[in-house]
């Protein structure tokens, strides 16, 4: 999966396109990642005991990969990822610009 924690990307597909926001968990195995102000679904909450009420609470769903894409700050676009070497390592970069993430 190309699209890591910590990274700030856009929302191209879905009820929140056109969104960016920071990745603040990824889930490789299901191909998801939690989205920070995206995909925001209400939740019901039972009651725990006298001190936790129940109610309802606004909870940040995962996102499918695939609607998601690399948000450049620099060009202000989302842009692809590959994957290269160099000097024996394997790193990400931009596929726009050529340039290395991180």
């Amino acid at each position: 999966m190309k699209i890591k924690k910590g990274d700030t990307v856009k929302v191209i597909a879905g009820k929140d396109r056109g969104k960016t926001g920071k990745v603040v968990k990824s889930l490789p195995r299901e191909q998801r990642v939690v989205v920070e102000g995206v995909n925001i679904v209400t939740k019901h909450v039972k009651p725990k005991g006298p001190q936790e009420p129940g109610g309802l609470t606004k909870v940040e769903n995962p996102i499918h990969v695939s609607n998601v894409m690399y948000y450049d700050e620099k060009t202000k676009k989302g842009t692809r990822i590959g994957y290269r070497f160099e000097d024996g390592k394997k790193v990400r970069y931009k596929k726009s610009d050529g340039s290395t993430i991180k």
